[in-house]
């Protein structure tokens, strides 16, 4: 991820991580399928309806959620709106700048989106205020401070944090506030392949020099949500499904770890 504009790695640290994985583990020490500590302080932004800081690795966000009353789409005016944004502050990498979102912004805002909505995180439904004319409109804000490596899973987790602790302001509208009908938990799990070895989780440099990305989210009943692929690269069937079973696997533990 933004190869293109960070530090070229040399030569010499390019030859050191691929022999090092080569050994079965990664120059931090840690084995392919094993992610970087995570931590998850919710509630981070009072006047938010709910928001989550996340740390992974040196990797920090902090997700917003503001939810107002506003038209459905004209196709669903049976269900609330979802609309998820990224945004690169400045100070979280040099290669970011103030303004309009990156093709990176972009890129992580869909992923993060895409597998929080084919989830069907939400229950949708249950955000209409009038059908056709009046339901709740979730706004999903979520701010990259550091970066280091792997920002779609942080993003993820930082958003689904947020959601699960997010409050509809429905005293507005003359009913009482409610939480958000949250009914699963969706982890996206990213892999880069490094050499021949697919590694979850990439830090910085394995960002870098990395042959392809891959990213899988699902859900604690087992189901592929979402999947997308980033980078030039290639994955043969069998890096697909390994991919996909690393994804359930971690995906799982982290769900266990920090989403009780």
């Amino acid at each position: 991820m933004v190869k293109e504009s960070a530090e070229i790695l040399s030569e010499i640290r390019k030859n050191y991580i691929l022999t090092t994985m080569k050994g079965g583990k990664r120059i931090d020490g840690r084995l392919p399928d094993e992610f970087r500590e995570i931590t998850i302080i919710e509630n981070y932004v009072p006047r938010a309806n709910g928001s989550a800081y996340v740390a992974l690795g040196k990797t920090r966000v902090v997700a917003g959620v503001k939810i107002e009353a506003g038209e459905p789409f004209p196709d669903t005016p049976d269900q609330g709106v979802l609309t998820t944004n990224v945004e690169l502050l400045p100070i979280a990498f040099p290669s970011f700048e103030a303004g309009p979102p990156n093709d990176l912004a972009i890129e992580v805002s869909r992923v993060v989106d895409r597998g929080i909505r084919e989830s069907k995180m939400i229950s949708p439904d249950k955000l209409v205020i009038e059908q056709g004319k009046k339901v709740w409109i979730v706004f999903l804000d979520i701010n990259v401070l550091d970066y280091d490596g792997n920002l779609i899973d942080a993003c993820t987790i930082a958003a689904v944090s947020a959601l699960r602790n997010a409050i509809v302001p429905a005293s507005r509208e003359g009913g009482e506030d409610f939480k958000l009908p949250v009914v699963n938990t969706p982890i996206s799990v990213t892999m880069v392949k490094i050499g021949d070895t697919l590694v979850c989780d990439p830090s910085l440099e394995e960002d870098q020099i990395c042959g392809g990305r891959i990213t899988v989210t699902t859900t604690e009943d087992g189901h592929i949500r979402a999947m997308q692929k980033g980078e030039i690269g290639v994955f043969t069937l069998d890096d697909v499904k390994k991919a996909i079973k690393m994804s359930l696997k971690v995906g799982k533990n982290i769900r266990e770890k920090y989403f009780r």
